[in-house]
């Protein structure tokens, strides 16, 4: 698929109406034009909405921001939202979307490495609290990922550094083929189109055998409970995929501790992440990890659901005691 063909294939899903392009300002220079040039040659009555760049942005006064704009615009039920860019806009924009008028059509255009291989895909759609990460969201599926790998080509090295992050993750739970091919991070650039197709077709399988999140699809939390702790300790300053690195890193080490998985499968999985340069040192401040820990949506009562490595390839859940989780960080 292409993005300058957007309207085209559009066309098929809403025939006509209003479009509001949300981006950011990094990506809005680079692509908005010609996303809406595709779009307005096809008839569309085209607007355009741009966050400040970086994932503070994801905040509530934002998302208000967002629907006063879609009403002063007059989108209606038969109109959409294209979200062009990141994480961080096809989270918030999606969001929008879902809660706009009960719900209007949101396409997702992802323009990172991390937007194309997960959080485009499989309809989660969230904003950040100030004591955790996506606790404001809902399920709200795109009717169309859009997705163009050229436009990854303008990404920064820790912005596509950050992407691996999921795209290991992908092995990890689920294809010890894929976890083995990334061992050669030149090859992994060279077949990205390939490696992204695998990683959508991986999380597709458990989406459409849980769309909403109540049992198969946990395991696409791994790395992810310990991670989104570690991104708001913080503050943010940490990106969400060097975040879920050290969640990785962290949970399988508490797994040899507790012998469900081998010494072995951790030293594969630092091999790998140390290949991407991600550091895998946890911050100082691990009480403030737990406080954190305590407003996950995975809690209950005293125990905490993580997803752990068997093997590589394979994960489980495990329910743990919150207060032991503290001791072992």
């Amino acid at each position: 698929m292409e993005l300058d063909r957007i309207g085209t294939y559009l066309s098929d899903i809403q025939p006509s109406g209003k479009i509001c392009v949300i981006s950011d300002s990094n990506v809005a220079p680079l692509y908005m034009e010609r996303c809406a040039t595709s779009l307005e040659s096809e008839g569309y009555e085209t607007y355009q909405y741009i966050l400040p760049a970086g994932e503070s942005s994801k905040n509530g006064e934002n998302y208000l921001k967002i629907l006063e704009y879609l009403a002063s615009v007059s989108l209606t039920r038969s109109d959409g939202i294209v979200a062009l860019g990141g994480g961080m806009v096809g989270d918030i924009a999606g969001f929008a979307a879902a809660t706009y008028m009960r719900g209007i059509n949101v396409y997702q255009v992802p323009t990172t490495l991390l937007a194309a291989v997960d959080s485009s895909v499989g309809g989660k759609t969230a904003i950040e609290l100030s004591v955790g990460k996506n606790l404001a969201g809902a399920f709200h599926q795109p009717k169309m990922v859009l997705q163009d790998s050229s436009l990854l080509d303008t990404i920064p090295a820790d912005i596509y550094r950050e992407g691996m992050a999921e795209v290991i993750k992908y092995g990890m739970i689920e294809d010890e083929a894929l976890f083995q091919r990334l061992k050669d991070p030149k090859d992994t650039r060279e077949h990205l189109d390939e490696i992204i197709q695998t990683c959508v077709n991986i999380k597709k399988k458990y989406v459409e055998a849980d769309e909403f999140d109540r049992g198969i699809r946990h395991m696409l939390n791994f790395g992810h409970t310990l991670g989104h702790a570690i991104e708001m300790q913080s503050n943010l300053s940490l990106s969400h995929g060097d975040s879920v690195a050290k969640g990785m890193y962290w949970i399988t080490k508490i797994a040899v501790e507790k012998d469900w998985c081998s010494e072995e499968t951790l030293t594969e999985l630092v091999d790998l992440l140390k290949a991407y340069d991600f550091d895998l040192t946890l911050p100082a401040d691990t009480e403030e990890i737990y406080r954190i820990l305590c407003s996950d949506k995975k809690r209950s009562g005293d125990t905490i659901r993580m997803i752990v490595p068997e093997d590589i390839g394979k994960c489980c859940v495990q329910e743990m005691n919150i207060q032991e989780v503290r001791n072992l960080l």
